[in-house]
């Protein structure tokens, strides 16, 4: 299970692991070097559905 920290309104997560194949496939179409800046963008725009999801 990953390790999450929330600090000052910066979510942090260690040890995340992600069993997607596709995700997987698309993301070494691009350079090693982009991984973190286009992972961090797609866990940003995952976590935008859960604003307002707290009163669910």
């Amino acid at each position: 299970m990953a390790d999450i920290q929330i600090d000052d309104g910066i979510i942090k997560i260690l040890n995340l692991e992600i069993q997607d194949p596709k995700a997987s496939a698309v993301l070494a179409a691009y350079p090693q070097a982009r991984w973190a800046e286009i992972t961090r963008r797609a866990v940003k725009i995952g976590l935008g559905y859960l604003k307002g999801g707290e009163n669910d």
